[in-house]
């Protein structure tokens, strides 16, 4: 039964992956308005982070976001559909890759990187970086199960079309070190603006004028192989084209002081989301955790 179900819903994703973009972005546009005028989803989670994160702005001004992020997520929903059809030459020409040279210069000196990213934007198409590494290198992406087995397995299978290895957030570590005794070069790619579980709220901050839990795993693995950081600046240039930028946070990790890194790497992703607020994933809950200081108040 399962597999059945899976078949239909491949088949429901591959019709709409077949479709030209103009055709996708007409259906978005209809999206956009059932999703945030009819079923009105997360709407309240979204004007509560607007509103806790620009508190210097107006409704007027929080309600131009909060409508150009509706229409940005119905967007990177079918945008990221379309990857499971899309030829990596049209995958190139509407994500544009700069400072290439220096990340595959990391890799070859080093043995590889680290490449912290938020969900902004559309970062799913980053995975088409891989294509520009060298063959036998690994472009490896740090994955979270998505609940629906259906829609988890589709998005694991469209994540690995364009070379890309996907990796458990709890096997990262133990993946990185395997290709390392391989001889196996890699870019270890992880999305890193989530919130923390209970159980990891190692590193807090102040982020986006709120105090901030961070996961720190990236920066653990950076520290643990000496392997240099990347933040991914993504700019969405317009609808259906994107620029990716590595910029190089630290080279030589081991020489940076716990959460350094991090820090830095927060420093980057506010700075993005300030440039361009409408393209971050407001809808996620992600300031559901309280800082233990402020519990004792």
């Amino acid at each position: 039964m399962s597999r059945l179900v899976y078949i239909f819903v491949y088949l429901g994703m591959w019709l709409l992956a077949i479709q030209p973009f103009s055709m996708l972005y007409l259906l978005s546009d209809v999206m956009y308005f059932f999703m945030h005028r009819v079923i009105r989803y997360r709407r309240g989670v979204v004007r509560r982070n607007l509103k806790k994160s620009f508190p210097e702005k107006s409704e007027a001004e929080l309600r131009v976001i909060e409508r150009k992020f509706y229409h940005y997520i119905c967007d990177y929903m079918l945008e990221s559909l379309k990857m499971l059809k899309m030829p990596v030459t049209q995958l190139h020409r509407r994500m544009h890759f700069e400072n290439t040279e220096q990340y595959l210069e990391m890799i070859e000196k080093y043995g590889g990187i680290i490449v912290m990213m938020p969900h902004y934007a559309n970062f799913e198409w980053t995975i088409g970086m891989g294509m520009f590494m060298k063959s036998g290198d690994i472009p490896m992406q740090v994955y979270k199960t998505i609940r629906n087995p259906f829609v988890d397995r589709l998005f694991r299978n469209i994540r690995s079309r364009f070379g890309g290895y996907n990796v458990q957030k709890s096997d990262a570590a133990r993946e990185v070190i395997r290709a390392k005794h391989a001889g196996k070069k890699l870019a270890l790619g992880l999305v890193a603006d989530q919130s923390p579980n209970a159980h990891s709220l190692h590193y807090w901050t102040k982020f986006l004028n709120q105090d901030t839990a961070f996961m720190n795993g990236g920066e653990r693995i950076a520290r643990m192989m000496n392997y240099p950081v990347f933040y991914c600046e993504l700019k969405k240039e317009r609808r259906g084209y994107c620029e990716a930028t590595f910029v190089l946070i630290s080279e030589c990790p081991k020489n940076t002081v716990d959460g350094e890194i991090t820090e830095m790497y927060v420093r980057h992703v506010e700075q993005t989301i300030l440039r361009e607020p409408a393209y971050w994933f407001w809808s996620h809950k992600r300031w559901k955790h309280e800082h233990l200081a402020e519990q004792k108040k």
